[in-house]
């Protein structure tokens, strides 16, 4: 009898040792997306730093694309534009940036030159507006923008299509 606890717990213990190095598919920026396949990893503009959001998050079709392969599929959609134009204005980011997002009180966001030269790609710009910057910009992603109201801020897929949109107003699609 002896011989058959120590069998069952040198099983248990090779199961639990297997699932040590298991990744948590819950979380972007770590990997794996929420479909199971690979993800882009995020990093906050502070510090680079890892950035880890609920792959929950990306629940439309492009925000999924956007998490495995960090292009934007919104860029040049024409509907997806105008929308982001109009989420851009919501969140009152034309009182920094300017109604062109061509910069105000805060920087231009169209390039070529940028204050955060990771923002020419769609997967920096991503990182710098959804989790601030150093430069008094604080973050805008949902759940971060108030944390006192989980729902309150903007999510992955409004804030592609404000990406795009900021990329009509300039020469750099940032999927290059």
């Amino acid at each position: 009898m002896g011989k058959s606890k120590f069998g069952l717990a040198l099983v248990l213990a090779l199961l639990a040792l297997s699932a040590c190095g298991k990744k948590d598919s819950s979380t972007a920026g770590e990997g794996t997306s929420a479909a199971g396949g690979s993800a882009i990893e995020f990093v906050t503009t502070q510090d680079s730093s890892p950035l880890k959001i609920d792959a929950a998050l990306f629940d439309t079709p492009a925000a999924k694309e956007f998490l495995t392969t960090g292009k934007n599929p919104y860029v040049g959609n024409a509907e997806a534009v105008a929308r982001g134009k109009k989420i851009f204005q919501l969140y009152s980011c034309t009182q920094c940036h300017g109604p062109e997002a061509k910069g105000q009180v805060g920087p231009g966001l169209v390039g070529p030159t940028f204050r955060y030269p990771k923002d020419a790609s769609n997967k920096g710009m991503f990182e710098t507006i959804w989790h601030g910057t150093n430069g008094g910009m604080g973050a805008k992603g949902i759940g971060l923008m108030d944390p006192t109201d989980p729902k309150n801020g903007i999510t992955p897929d409004e804030l592609l299509k404000v990406i795009a949109w900021v990329r009509s107003m300039g020469t750099i699609t940032g999927n290059e």
